[in-house]
This record gives structure tokens, C-alpha cells and sequence, in this order.
């Protein structure tokens, strides 16, 4: 039996017309493929096929050349009355241009702000993230980066960055101080949704914890330690992020809710309807790693210096607070228990360092979102090799299409190389030379 396929424009002719003043948009779509049902249907239904408003602003925004709709963006249609059929450009970045979805069902993501870095990146992307630490500290004021200072303020950076991503790519970016007057906040964002447009503006609102505007300043002078545990602050502290992204939310702002450590933090965090969540992995995974080989060395020997050491390196880590320097040494050791426990390190669950990864993705099956899970702070010899695994087992087949993995450029580059691909170069290179 010979297969016929169907096309948006296997109905244009007879009783079917292009709307004339939509015909140069609506070619751009007319080679999406439609099933034999799709097209009987159609068919006897429609008379009219036009383009959407969106459908127009988003060509004649990002300029995208003649025949072609741009990365980032679904084709969808819509029918309206009198037998009309509307498409529609609807963002999401699993898609590539021309309404193909991208090679894979997870995507790739920048973390940087480094222009020189997302060059050679961006056709293999689908979102960027950057932090006021990574946009100062790693490049604006990185001598080594940021080559002969040509870049001197974050926009410059940022307007540079949007231009060198085209339209495939969400932008998320986070205000330089979560604690500032909401107006100030708000006009920041706007800032950041006019060099990039609402198509791929992600606004990134963190978890604030014990934090808040009137202790913040603690962090900034001294030994820059919080004097307040991590556990024992006020609700509405708590909460704060929550409540900004859900402000900012209904200011049309797509949420990307960060500085997510733990699971518990997950359940909440999607009442904020965020289009992002997150599990950060590599600070993570390394304090548990010493922790647990204090509480180990501990519990063989009972000497009590390993606690001591404990105590230290959890107000290093903030655990305790900065007055916890004398901390009752049981209390310390409950807290790495704990903390062990939970975390399962010791565990098939754990041991790689992805039950953070786990439990988000089986948190993001039962919720009524479409939040997709920004896996993020991978670093290290085993970070991406182990997530390159989880994405690989069978219990999360059904949602790698909710992954999103961002590091550093050089990071994800690096991991597309193999010891042996040197071994094979060395030997079809000198047979290529005419060596023996």
C-alpha cells in the first residue's frame, strides 16, 4: 500500500483560499505535516487559512528570513468562526525552527554571561542562565573574561547576549536585589523584557530563607555569616520569594524559581507556578560527601575532634549560624545524621549525588504544571556522567522532556570528548599522512 503524506498545503485551492493580506506568513507554515484524518476533516470544514497576531509579531520581531518560522516556537492551530483556520506561534523551546522539535526531549542551557563563551554554544541551546555573580564576578569584572574591559555594565552584556542568541533561546536572569522596593524590582525586569521580549524573557526569583531586607546586610560586612539559622526565621521571611514570584507572575513574567538545594523545598516552590524549578547539584553533593566522611570517621572512632571539625565546616556551610560556635557537639552530630539520612548518600538513591534530581521529577509528574526542571550547578568529573545516566533509567522515561541541564559552556564541551577519540585521531591522521 503506498503511503501519501499531507500537508497544511495539500488544502490550499478550490473552496480553500489563503487570507491575501496573511498569504506571506501563512507559507511560512503551509509544509506542516497533517494526517489523512486531519485533512478530511479540514477539508470539509474550513474555507479561510490565516496567521495569528502573534504569528506576525513574533516574525516581524525577530526578522526571521523568508519561508521559515523561528527556533522556539510551536505551530499550532486554531479554529475560529467562520471556517476560518488560524495558526498560531506558541513559545516553547523544544522546538527548532520550522516547527521541528529539537534532536533531544531534554534541552541544553548555557549557565554564563560570557558572550566569547555562548558564541560557539548557541545552536545547540535552548535557554541561558545567569545570576548578578555570574555576570559580575565571572565576566564583567574578570579581566581574563571580559578581554580588555569592552564590556562595562549588564546590560551591554545582556543586550550582546540576546543579539548572539536569536529567538530559539528564554533568557533567565535574575535582579540584582530581591530585597529592593517592588517598583524598583519591577522596573528592572521590564528592563530586561524590552532588550529581550516577552517571548524569551524568564525572570529568576530566588529562595530567600531567613534572609530578608533588614539582616541582609549581614552577609556583606564582617565575616558575612548570618547570625539567624537556617530553620529558625519568621514565616513571611520564608516565604518572600514565593510571594514575589507569584507578584511578578501576575505582571506576565514566566518565573524561574532558584536556589533550590533540597527536595522539601520542592512542593511549595510549585505554588508559585514557576516555568522553571531547580536542583542545584555540586555544592550539594560535595558538603554531604565531607560530612559524611566526618560522621563516618566519628562513629568508628569516637574521638570527638571529628565532630569539632563538623561543627566548623556546618557554619562554614550555614548550617549553623555564626553564633553557633559552641554548639553542643550532640546537636552537631544529630544534625549530620540527618542530614545523611535524608540525603541518601549511602544509598543507590544518593550515591551519585541525584535524589535532589529524582524526587524534583517525580514531584513534577503529580503537578498540574507544565514547570519544567533546570538541573543546574554541575561541575566535576562525575556530575554529568551520573545525570547523563539517571536520564537513561526507565523510571524517568516519560519525563526527560522536563529537563533542562545548565553548567558553564567549557563544561558541557568538555563532556562531549573521550580520552580515546585522541587514540583514533592519532591514527587516521597519520594514515591519512601516508604513515604505516
Amino acid at each position: 500500500m503506498q503511503i501519501v503524506n499531507y500537508n497544511l498545503g495539500s488544502l490550499v485551492g478550490g473552496d480553500i483560499q489563503i487570507v491575501s493580506k496573511d498569504e506571506s506568513y501563512v507559507r511560512r507554515a503551509l509544509h506542516q505535516s497533517i494526517s489523512f484524518e486531519e485533512y478530511e476533516f479540514l477539508l470539509k470544514t474550513i474555507k479561510y487559512i490565516g496567521a495569528s497576531d502573534r504569528f506576525k509579531d513574533v516574525i516581524d520581531l525577530f526578522k526571521v528570513p523568508e519561508g521559515e518560522t523561528p527556533a522556539g516556537f510551536k505551530i499550532e492551530y486554531n479554529m475560529k468562526e467562520n471556517h476560518y483556520l488560524e495558526i498560531d506561534l506558541v513559545r516553547n523551546i523544544s522546538y527548532d525552527k520550522n516547527g521541528k522539535k529539537r534532536p533531544t526531549k531534554f534541552i541544553f542551557s548555557a549557565d554564563t554571561a560570557n558572550p566569547y563563551e555562548v558564541e560557539p554554544i548557541k545552536n545547540l541551546i535552548g535557554n541561558l542562565t545567569c545570576n548578578p555573580g555570574i555576570i559580575y564576578d565571572l565576566f564583567i569584572n574578570n579581566p581574563e573574561a571580559n578581554v580588555g574591559h569592552k564590556f562595562k555594565t549588564r546590560n551591554e552584556v545582556m543586550k550582546e547576549i540576546a543579539d548572539i542568541l536569536g529567538p530559539g533561546c528564554d533568557i533567565s536572569v535574575e535582579v540584582n536585589n530581591p530585597f529592593a522596593d517592588f517598583n524598583q524590582i519591577l522596573e528592572e525586569a521590564e528592563q530586561f523584557r524590552e532588550m529581550f521580549s516577552d517571548y524569551r524573557m524568564v525572570l529568576k526569583i530566588p529562595h530567600t530563607g531567613p534572609v530578608n531586607a533588614q539582616n541582609v546586610g549581614e552577609l556583606l560586612t564582617g565575616n558575612k555569616r548570618l547570625s539567624t539559622r537556617w530553620n529558625q526565621a519568621k514565616t513571611a521571611d520564608y516565604l518572600y520569594g514565593h510571594n514575589l514570584a507569584l507578584k511578578m507572575k501576575e505582571h506576565g513574567f514566566r518565573i524561574n524559581y532558584t536556589l533550590m538545594f533540597e527536595p522539601w523545598q520542592t512542593g511549595m516552590a510549585l505554588q508559585a507556578k514557576p516555568y522553571f524549578i531547580n536542583s542545584f547539584v555540586r555544592q550539594r553533593f560535595g558538603v554531604t560527601t565531607y560530612i559524611n566522611g566526618l560522621l563516618t570517621a566519628y562513629q568508628k572512632t569516637y574521638d570527638e575532634r571529628f565532630l569539632k571539625d563538623l561543627r566548623s565546616f556546618m557554619i562554614q556551610w550555614d548550617f549553623l549560624s555564626k553564633d553557633d560556635e559552641d554548639a553542643d557537639l550532640r546537636l552537631v552530630e544529630k544534625m549530620a545524621r540527618e542530614t545523611i539520612q535524608y540525603r541518601k548518600i549511602n544509598e543507590k538513591e544518593g550515591f551519585d549525588g541525584m535524589d535532589g534530581v529524582r524526587h524534583n521529577l517525580r514531584m513534577l509528574r503529580n503537578c498540574n504544571l507544565d514547570t519544567r526542571l533546570i538541573v543546574c550547578s554541575i561541575e566535576g568529573s562525575r556530575m554529568y556522567p551520573e545525570l547523563d545516566k539517571l536520564m537513561a533509567e526507565p523510571e524517568f522515561q516519560d519525563m526527560t522532556d522536563r529537563i533542562v541541564i545548565t553548567t558553564e559552556p567549557s563544561y558541557l564541551a568538555q563532556n562531549t570528548s573521550s580520552p580515546q577519540i585522541i587514540t583514533y585521531q592519532r591514527r587516521f591522521m597519520n594514515a591519512a599522512n601516508g604513515e604505516k
